[in-house]
């Protein structure tokens, strides 16, 4: 299922395999640095103050089910858009409260991916090409939390905290730095162990280093609030996924070209998978929930299992996560498999990209470049399907498990199909 584009590029014009170079050189050539903390309605542009966020292609508001539609409605509650749980129902029904994908807005959601007005978000600039990227804060390790469709005086508190002491010494700590340039410390983060996907604690140790200095001279003025930041990166490997999907989504959308079959995004929500390809524009090609395999926490079964959004496949977009998990072998402990698979899955994206991430590189592979820049055509030729790695969400919230999922065949098929309708088939 696709949204069809309204403009209309002349065919004949297109060398494909020539837009897929340029593409994937923008890609390549991107140059993420987090420059900011503000809340969602002062930097998201268009957003306002009746409008929730969420993961995955936008659909209207009835179509929303389990623990993505709880995950809103909490999300109009923590804002005070709704006095309780039916009222917030009604809301959404009648439009006072309006709900949006996180994607239309320059922004990416992790699992259900809720943004409401007053959430600080990471501003990421992509200085090669001008184009900003978003992403909200880590609420932190508590598996009920409001991106895996829970909402209580819990995570509400842990919310406020978020909003009131975190994302103010954290922000300050940015602005007083200048900025912190992203893509080599991600870099740095593959060659220590991370995937910056599922395994970020090399990367989250390396950003605290980076706002340290900072952050030491802000501790005269704020010495609780500064302890209290501190000590939360520091127990939370997690914290740094929310900076390396914002970066990866300032690169990502740098990758428009007319004709390139290029994947540009790769998000899913309650109801399927979705892709966009780089040469047409902002169509989301959808097809069904992706495969998925994993290891469960104690106490958990199969049967558990929901899908209710998530953006974080971005990372793999850009050539991270589950493209470069042969440097993050002790994930296998967090999501199960076995180093020799984890190894063999990321070779096998070599077969459907475009070509070599100049930047990020695999220890393990002779430091080869991560497989970057997915090519639609290859995926449907050799059959081999996207690889990613999440968490896995309980049909009653919270996170019960991690593990890889595949996305489905459908999604390309689809995209090729509208892609040669548009530039014909060569």
């Amino acid at each position: 299922m696709s949204t069809q584009i309204s403009t209309d590029t002349d065919a004949a014009t297109i060398d494909i395999d020539a837009a897929n170079a340029e593409a994937f050189a923008r890609l390549d050539a991107a140059d993420p640095w987090v420059i900011d903390v503000a809340p969602a309605r002062e930097v998201l542009p268009g957003f306002r103050d009746n409008l929730v966020l969420t993961s995955g292609a936008p659909m209207p508001w009835p179509a929303y089910s389990g623990g993505q539609r709880e995950a809103l409605i909490g999300g109009a509650l923590f804002e005070g858009l709704a006095t309780d749980r039916d009222d917030a129902i009604a809301k959404f029904d009648s439009g006072v409260i309006e709900v949006g994908g996180c994607h239309d807005y320059a922004a990416v959601g992790s699992l259900a991916g809720i943004y409401t007005a007053s959430m600080p978000v990471f501003v990421v600039v992509n200085r090669t090409h001008g184009n900003l990227g978003f992403c909200n804060f880590y609420e932190g390790k508590e598996p009920r939390r409001l991106n895996y469709g829970c909402y209580d005086d819990g995570v509400r508190d842990r919310l406020r905290h978020v909003n009131e002491v975190l994302a103010p010494v954290v922000g300050d700590a940015i602005r007083r730095q200048g900025g912190v340039a992203l893509k080599p410390l991600i870099a740095r983060a593959l060659r220590m162990g991370d995937e910056v996907h599922s395994r970020n604690a090399a990367a989250s140790i390396l950003f605290n280093r980076e706002i340290l200095p900072a952050v030491l001279d802000m501790a005269g003025q704020n010495i609780a609030g500064v302890r209290e930041t501190m000590l939360h990166l520091a127990e939370n490997d997690y914290f740094f996924l929310r900076l390396s999907m914002a970066a990866a989504k300032a690169s990502a959308d740098a990758m428009t070209v007319a004709g390139s079959t290029l994947v540009s995004a790769m998000a899913f929500s309650c109801r399927g998978f979705a892709i966009k390809l780089a040469g047409l524009g902002d169509t989301w090609f959808e097809g069904p929930p992706p495969i998925h395999q994993g290891k469960l926490f104690d106490g958990h079964t199969e049967d558990e299992i929901t899908w209710m959004g998530g953006e974080s496949p971005i990372t793999e977009t850009v050539g991270l996560g589950g493209f470069a998990q042969a440097c993050a072998l002790s994930l296998q402990e967090y999501q199960g498999g076995a180093p020799e698979v984890m190894i063999e899955r990321n070779q096998e994206m070599y077969a459907i990209t475009h070509g070599e991430n100049s930047t990020y590189r695999i220890p393990l592979f002779s430091f080869r470049g991560t497989p970057t820049g997915i090519d639609a055509r290859k995926v449907l030729d050799t059959g081999v399907l996207p690889v990613m790695d999440v968490g896995l969400a309980g049909r009653d919230g919270g996170q019960i498990g991690a593990g890889v999922i595949r996305a489905p065949r459908e999604c390309f098929a689809d995209a090729m199909a509208e892609h040669t309708r548009r530039f014909g088939d060569r």
